[in-house]
């Protein structure tokens, strides 16, 4: 005999658990239980829900398999949400587990009661409740396989508080197996055809249900065909970024020379993604329902495809053995588009690596290209929401799979939970996170758990005193009146001070060397404040030239005597 909560934590020691995320409550006390009679799994112990939510969802992306997180019933679970959107609209696998009312309490709007089939229903792939303590491995199982199949994503589970405290004599049910969908020969065939009868090509890849194998049969491929790949909204770890085939990321402020080479191609090979609105430019890169382009789409959930654009020929596949199979066949002898890929490349080259220098003392161009510098090619590098994501998406080149943690759901708060996680699982790799001011303080208080659990990470918070991106929204539809986007922030160094941990704070370029390097010295967590000029919206935008181009475009005042007056 067992109680639910040793059930159901020997399924997640079956299927190979070895981190679980959480913020206790008496809902799933006896899940804590059964975590404390398995130390192979390793309990990380969050601040907020949210946080460990973020942090489930970054091992699901890491690993391909659902990363685990525990919260309580009601606040607790709506806390929480915030990760599952992020797993939701990245197709990353996770489960999330929560505690909810006694069972013969329901439906009474008992203490923090929440319908959770109703609340999850537009975030997860399943929601359900478990009633019967006999049947929790069955709904584990379940549960896994739901969220590793067809397009990944989120499962949440509810568990009654008395329901998980039964006990019962059942057996476990065997690990989950990961089901992939194999194209067929004759439509890797048909897609081989298509891309060989094409003058100008482009390769676009992204989305959930990829791994290593995936990359490097991507790799193969685009060698073997010459033919430009690019990657989607941040997905820019999926091929080295300094293959001769890799011609940039095709997402928010891309390259303007990528966009017209997009918009030209006779044909868009899209492969794992869904064409979502920062990918394709606002749907303008690509037009739906039918694209100027021909398009081929690959994607291994069929709801997927015909969602957003009408293809000329879909394929439902796992982008990996779709791939696999294609780098398998011999590349057309005639590949009239190979120099457009080199000259793709060498576009990509100069937008990375020639930067438009920054206002300020302290550049962000310069403390990315420093890491991209000095940072080992298999470290991991976070980021969440903001405009300063793009001197990492410009100048950062990813060079491993598996080395971007980025939210493409914008989710401000996702970097630093991300980097957590990410060290928590890969001790050996360094672990950076590059989070805005505003974007860290939604989950600062993981760096809490970040030295509680001894996760070394080297956070770059990227003070600019500012909600920058909304700024720029604000000074673009309502010059001058600024309202609402001022933030007045803590001594961000001081902060990591009081937790023990390494802080610093540079105002100048003359400082990154030596004090990233120290801070990675100090083998603990480590934050550096980075203190940046307002003025530097965007790599390419300045504030001035907003509110110069709208004093510019006001009307100007006509004298009294004006004929026009």
């Amino acid at each position: 005999m067992r109680h639910g909560g040793q059930i159901l934590v020997d399924q997640l020691a079956l299927n190979g658990v070895e981190l679980v995320f959480q913020v206790p409550g008496e809902s799933f006390l006896a899940a804590l239980d059964g975590l404390h009679a398995h130390p192979a799994i390793r309990t990380i112990t969050g601040r907020q829900e949210g946080g460990v939510a973020m942090m489930a969802e970054a091992v699901g992306k890491l690993t391909g398999r659902p990363g685990i997180a525990f919260v309580t019933r009601g606040p607790g679970a709506t806390n929480a949400s915030a990760g599952i959107h992020v797993a939701r609209q990245d197709s990353t696998p996770m489960i999330l587990f929560v505690g909810q009312v006694a069972l013969a309490d329901r439906d009474r709007e008992a203490f923090q009661e929440v319908d959770y089939r109703r609340m999850f229903a537009p975030l997860a792939k399943w929601v359900a409740e478990i009633e019967d303590v006999r049947r929790i491995p069955e709904y584990v199982s379940r549960a896994f396989h739901i969220s590793m199949a067809g397009r990944p994503g989120p499962v949440v589970l509810g568990l009654p508080e008395d329901m998980l405290s039964d006990e019962a004599d059942v057996a476990d049910a065997p690990p989950a197996l990961r089901v992939t969908a194999r194209a067929a020969t004759r439509d890797v065939a048909a897609v081989a055809e298509r891309l060989a009868g094409s003058s100008r090509p482009f390769v676009l890849v992204g989305g959930g249900a990829w791994d290593v194998e995936a990359s490097a049969a991507l790799a193969r491929f685009a060698a073997a065909w010459e033919v430009p790949v690019g990657t989607a909204f941040r997905c820019q770890d999926y091929l080295d970024n300094r293959h001769p085939c890799y011609a940039g990321d095709v997402g928010i402020a891309i390259n303007p020379a990528l966009a017209d080479a997009i918009r030209n191609s006779d044909l868009v090979l899209a492969i794992g993604t869904r064409l979502d609105e920062m990918t394709t430019g606002g749907y303008a890169l690509l037009t739906p329902p039918e694209p100027g382009q021909t398009l081929v789409h690959v994607h291994p959930d069929p709801d997927e495809i015909g969602r957003n654009y009408r293809p000329e020929l879909a394929v439902v596949a796992a982008p990996g053995h779709f791939l696999e199979s294609l780098a398998a066949l011999p590349a057309p002898e005639s590949r009239p588009w190979a120099e457009r890929s080199r000259t793709l490349h060498a576009a990509y080259e100069a937008w990375s690596g020639e930067p438009d220098p920054s206002p300020g003392d302290l550049r962000l161009e310069r403390v990315v290209q420093h890491l991209d510098t000095t940072l080992p090619e298999d470290a991991i590098v976070t980021n969440g929401a903001g405009n300063y994501t793009g001197w990492i998406h410009r100048y950062f080149r990813f060079k491993r799979y598996g080395t971007q943690l980025a939210p493409r759901s914008g989710s401000m708060g996702y970097a630093l939970p991300a980097a957590v996680a990410a060290k928590l699982l890969s001790p050996g790799r360094d672990v950076v996170c590059f989070a805005g001011d505003g974007c860290l303080q939604m989950t600062m208080q993981e760096f809490g758990t970040a030295c509680q659990h001894d996760a070394a990470i080297l956070v770059l918070v990227v003070n600019n005193g500012i909600y920058a991106t909304i700024r720029m929204h604000q000074e673009r539809r309502f010059p001058g009146r600024v309202s609402g986007t001022v933030l007045r922030n803590p001594d961000f160094a001081a902060l990591a001070r009081a937790y023990g941990a390494f802080g610093a704070r540079i105002t100048h370029d003359d400082q990154i060397a030596d004090a990233l390097a120290e801070a990675r010295r100090s083998q603990g967590p480590a934050v550096v404040e980075l203190v940046v000029d307002p003025e530097a919206l965007t790599t390419r935008l300045r504030l001035g030239d907003l509110r110069r181009k709208a004093a510019a475009a006001q009307p100007r005042a006509v004298p009294p005597d004006h004929p026009r007056a």
